[in-house]
């Protein structure tokens, strides 16, 4: 009897386990599926945000964010009518605004980010996904997954309706996406939420305007 109550105790850990594993995929692809699917993800080359962000209170700027394959990237704001680069990657070099000095800089250090999200292969990225299980974030109930690769471990919360991305929680921020709406294809939030320990770097940004594959001057990059 103590027997078949420690074999009945192992298969229940490997068959949870088992199911961890694949529940976990299979939110990732729902996610992917849902929001426009593999083909036309890969199919993104370029995107251009517009919109505005929100720092503290009072704080209001217009902001243009570009991005393009594989990693190039460029965020303008306007302040007094002016654009005004605050950070970007020009495939070569990083670049952002030393605000004590007032002035982008060029960063040795800077990392890119992949032009697309971790869920693209990520298997083949090297990641490994673990489903955690259920939480509620406001009136949302989610889908709770942790993808890591090495040392980084980041945590994201699927909606259990429509599988759309919630919340995302890395290493020094969290990320909120909301106001989801098909552009083209794919479905975009609308509303981001940035927030951190030191506070230093929240924002909200609200987006009015999405192109997609749009083709960019060659200087559109240039710091």
């Amino acid at each position: 009897m103590k027997l078949m109550k420690k074999l009945l105790f192992v298969f229940v850990l490997i068959f949870s386990h088992s199911v961890f594993a694949q529940t976990a995929k299979e939110i990732i692809d729902k996610n992917i599926e849902l929001s426009g699917g593999l083909t036309n993800w890969k199919l993104l080359n370029s995107i251009l945000l517009q919109g505005k962000v929100i720092l503290g209170v009072k704080d209001e700027y217009p902001i243009k964010i570009y991005q393009q394959r594989p990693n190039l990237t460029k965020t303008v704001i306007t302040i007094g009518g002016k654009d005004t680069a605050i950070e970007g990657y020009d495939g070569t070099k990083g670049y952002a605004m030393n605000y004590a000095a007032n002035k982008v800089q060029e960063y040795p250090d800077y990392s890119p980010e992949s032009f697309d999200n971790d869920f693209i292969d990520w298997e083949n990225k090297g990641f490994e996904a673990k489903y955690l299980g259920k939480e509620k974030i406001g009136n949302i109930y989610c889908h709770k997954v942790e993808l890591t690769k090495n040392v980084n471990k980041n945590i994201y919360y699927f909606d259990t309706k429509d599988y759309m991305l919630v919340k995302e929680v890395k290493k020094d921020e969290t990320l909120l996406y909301s106001d989801y709406k098909k552009v083209g294809n794919l479905a975009l939030p609308f509303r981001i939420e940035s927030s951190s320990v030191k506070k230093d770097g929240d924002y909200v940004m609200l987006i009015n305007r999405v192109d997609v594959n749009k083709v960019f001057p060659a200087n559109t990059f240039k710091f």
